[in-house]
């Protein structure tokens, strides 16, 4: 396994530059592969600026960005869904198991049912994701202590209280903006700009090395807080970074393409099935294969049919099956049943 953890690395990489250029040729608008080299190097400042007008809109303003937005988010949750499963010592948790999911669409129906009351959605939906994880250390603090145990049921105890406020604002809403809360809330990359990919960039990626820096800690914490305190850390204050560092990278992408599931309990399993449990491997595995999964779930909500799908129907269509495989083959390990 450790000899072939190299070439496995850069045959994902490998795939992941073969979809994003299989993603900027597919479409309902196609491009050839001439086309693509052709506008990508006849940018204004980059060449001739002979090409059409049609494909370098299509290129530079709709697909490039998305397909960069798709990559960062994959990145992001399928990270920060190793992370919360070597903290919690948990398989099946996800990124959002503290409430993130629920806060930031909390905070983005708030944006789109009172905009004159909020800043903009997708400010909104970041700062109501971190607030509702915030909340979740608080209420689970106890004597100087966050048994992870009672973060979790925190979690979902804030995770439920943002569903209420969810509903409350959907009944509040107009038709169109109903319609508008219920589309964000399915996720996808729509309406990627180019500010949204430094904005997510400018978080994930920093965020990513970071976690990356500090996976040998994560290693350790996995092992349990006993072993932890053992080898001189403080297993409590290294969970909360962890935790924090993977909800930043996490929620700003939410709050750019909305609720996006199965990607952060999927690839951490497929990462540690290829490259073992340790998190060094782990986590730049996740990312490869988040964003490698996300660029192909996309390019498939915008050429299947006519009218583009929304992002988590694929995913889901995708990860039940997947969870299902899981419990038959992993369930007596993971559940001793």
């Amino acid at each position: 396994m450790k000899t072939l953890r190299p070439l496995l690395a850069v045959l994902l990489g490998c795939a992941l530059a073969a979809a994003f250029c299989f993603s900027l040729i597919a479409g309902e608008y196609e491009l050839g592969i001439s086309d693509v080299l052709h506008t990508l190097f006849s940018h204004p400042g980059l060449g001739d600026g002979t090409v059409q007008k049609t494909h370098e809109i299509i290129l530079w303003r709709i697909r490039l960005p998305r397909l960069l937005l798709a990559a960062l988010t994959g990145m992001a949750m399928a990270v920060s869904g190793a992370v919360y499963q070597g903290c919690f010592r948990n398989p099946l948790v996800e990124p959002y198991i503290l409430g993130v999911s629920a806060g930031a669409s909390c905070g983005a129906a708030l944006a789109i049912v009172f905009p004159a009351l909020l800043p903009g959605g997708q400010l909104s939906a970041f700062l109501m994701g971190m607030a509702a994880v915030l909340l979740s250390f608080f209420l689970a603090r106890n004597r100087g202590e966050t048994p992870p145990v009672t973060l979790v049921l925190s979690g979902i105890i804030v995770g439920s209280l943002f569903s209420a406020g969810i509903g409350i604002m959907k009944y509040l809403a107009s038709d169109v903006e109903l319609r508008e809360i219920t589309f964000w809330m399915m996720g996808g990359f729509y309406y990627a700009t180019w500010d949204d990919v430094f904005l997510c960039a400018c978080a994930v990626l920093p965020c990513l090395a970071l976690l990356l820096a500090l996976a040998w800690r994560l290693n350790i914490l996995s092992l349990g807080d006993e072993e932890a305190r053992s080898l001189g850390l403080h297993p409590d204050r290294l969970r909360a970074l962890f935790i924090i560092l993977a909800t930043l990278a996490a929620s700003v992408c939410v709050s750019a393409a909305g609720i996006i599931a199965w990607v952060g309990l999927m690839m951490p399993h497929a990462a540690r099935m290829l490259f073992g449990p340790d998190n060094r491997w782990v986590i730049p595995a996740s990312a490869l294969l988040g964003a490698l999964y996300l660029l192909c779930c996309d390019t498939l909500a915008r050429t299947l049919t006519g009218a583009e799908i929304p992002i988590a129907i694929i995913t889901s269509i995708v990860g039940a099956p997947y969870l299902l495989w899981l419990l038959r083959a992993k369930g007596r390990e993971l559940y001793g049943a």
